[in-house]
């Protein structure tokens, strides 16, 4: 079924991201991969993923991001550890004829041998996984730091927005003041310059063609 889901991401959507990613890069694995199997479970495409993450979410994760490239060099350490520990063991049984017995596992290890996975765990795994619960805690606080970032910018957004609105009303305020002073001084100007024709009237005269003249004074 093709992937059309538009809608916006979640903060939900958004750590299944950033913990998928993580754990494809502590696996080895690559970011593409990553970005397909988050895609199948929220219904998105593999593209939106990674504009998602290279966009918004990566630059959240800094931190966690070297942590995971470190336990990742750390697993290919042991397994190179281990591969090379299993090469010799092979060659000197091939030297000697004689099949050669396996090392023994640490106690604690040989009793979880019903658990999966557990049986071939080392000292480095165990180190490796500690450190995968540390960056985990580290990343909900580091999400908590976020969201109360994110509410005191909400909040000091509407504050400003409220000031913004007080000072636009005492701007309108202040200019329908301004406009009714001006119309005061116009009136008052007018009133004087009537006042001064009053006082001082012209004089007329009829000229001899019968026409009114201005007499100086």
């Amino acid at each position: 079924m093709a992937k059309i889901r538009q809608d916006a991401w979640s903060k939900e959507n958004d750590l299944l991201l950033a913990d998928t990613v993580l754990r494809h890069i502590r696996e080895g694995s690559t970011q593409l991969r990553a970005f397909e199997e988050v895609g199948d479970k929220l219904n998105r495409t593999s593209a939106a993923c990674g504009f998602r993450w290279n966009a918004i979410v990566r630059d959240q994760y800094q931190q966690a991001i070297e942590i995971a490239k470190k336990q990742r060099k750390e697993r290919k350490r042991v397994q190179f550890k281990q591969k090379g520990s299993s090469e010799t063991h092979e060659a000197e049984q091939k030297y000697t004829g004689k099949p050669q017995t396996a090392p023994s596992q640490p106690a604690a290890i040989t009793h979880n041998q019903a658990a999966p996975d557990h049986a071939a765990m080392t000292l480095d795994d165990v180190i490796s996984y500690l450190q995968g619960l540390k960056a985990n805690d580290g990343l909900q606080l580091e999400n908590e730091r976020l969201e109360g970032e994110a509410d005191r910018l909400r909040s000091e957004n509407e504050d400003l927005k409220k000031q913004l609105a007080n000072l636009q009303r005492k701007h309108e305020m202040v200019n329908e003041d301004y406009q009714s002073l001006i119309q005061i001084m116009d009136r008052a100007r007018k009133m004087v310059a009537f006042q001064g024709e009053e006082q001082n009237p012209s004089s007329f005269r009829m000229d001899k063609n019968g026409n009114l003249e201005k007499i100086a004074k």
